[in-house]
């Protein structure tokens, strides 16, 4: 397999993708109540090309045993064995199916970015909404806390944290969420603070409503629009430092299945014009594609604009 038939492959793949995103956009419009059909249908193809991406990648990490040909880990051949059944896309440096460690990789790398993400947005969105509602030295603590965390540039002082922590898995995520919350909480005070001065919010409190009842019922439901959009490209943000953190072998450790660090361990090939490195970075592009789609008509439908 040489890399032009690699992008040959690849250009395929991208125009079945199309075809079965716009098969998915009719059948749909055609099943989806009434209610619904209209924004279905009036959905980009990009967005529905995004929306049958993530579906698949979710399957693969749900169903991974199932998909995979071999475990994750078992050493099946030689070293570097070429694309042909039963190893369809070759075997990497120690002789283990790269096929079955794309899927695998797909459950761990995706998996946990989403729960580094949701830690974050609880840390950021839970800090953001506390500063804009109760501002006074609390909004001056958090904020002032948060400039000096984005202060440094978030790789370089990931690798710091996690050379001196440990690179297990339960650091990794504390590390990245904790780094990441200060993208989540600019973005929720900030929104939410534009929401504290309204006249209802002031009704609210004139009423003897509590603090925790404010931020449920009156500034949350106003801002979950710009946080789900947030939600999408931060968790994009959030895989892509993983897989790097990975590449530079501080992310995921062996011999757990990483895009990452797949593409370190047999980046070697490149230079004899296998595109073996290629597909795990193809792998972590194409989910990254496809969620800015969603995320983007996310942000216009929220955003009131027309067509």
């Amino acid at each position: 397999m040489t890399i032009g038939s690699f992008a040959l492959y690849g250009l395929s793949l991208l125009v079945v993708l199309t075809i079965a995103a716009w098969i998915v956009k009719r059948v749909a419009v055609v099943v989806a109540p009434s209610d619904y059909a209209y924004v279905l249908k009036t959905a980009p193809l990009t967005a529905w090309f995004g929306i049958v991406v993530i579906f698949i990648y979710v399957m693969l990490a749900v169903l991974a045993p199932a998909f995979a040909p071999f475990s994750e880990t078992a050493i099946v051949a030689s070293e570097y064995e070429p694309w042909g059944a039963p190893y369809y896309l070759g075997t990497d440096s120690l002789g283990r199916d790269m096929l079955s460690r794309l899927i695998f990789a797909a459950r761990n790398t995706v998996g946990i970015a989403f729960l580094t993400t949701l830690l974050a947005f609880f840390l950021g969105g839970l800090m953001g909404l506390l500063a804009s509602t109760l501002g006074g030295w609390i909004d001056q603590v958090f904020s002032r806390a948060v400039d000096v965390l984005m202060a440094i540039p978030q790789l370089i002082f990931a690798l710091l944290l996690l050379t001196i922590v440990g690179t297990n898995i339960v650091n990794l995520i504390l590390v990245i969420a904790v780094l990441d919350s200060t993208r989540v909480y600019r973005l929720s005070r900030a929104v939410a603070m534009n929401v504290v001065v309204m006249d209802y919010v002031e009704a609210a409190k004139l009423r003897g409503e509590g603090l925790g009842w404010l931020i449920r019922r009156e500034i949350l439901p106003n801002i979950t629009a710009p946080l789900i959009a947030e939600f999408g490209l931060r968790f994009c943000f959030v895989f892509l430092t993983i897989s790097a953190l990975s590449f530079l072998g501080l992310g995921i450790q062996p011999p757990t299945a990483d895009w990452g660090s797949m593409v370190r361990d047999n980046a070697t090939l490149i230079t004899f014009g296998d595109p073996t490195p290629l597909m795990p970075a193809a792998a972590i592009a194409l989910l990254t594609v496809a969620v800015n789609f969603v995320v983007d008509w996310m942000l216009h439908r929220s955003s009131g604009l027309k067509d």
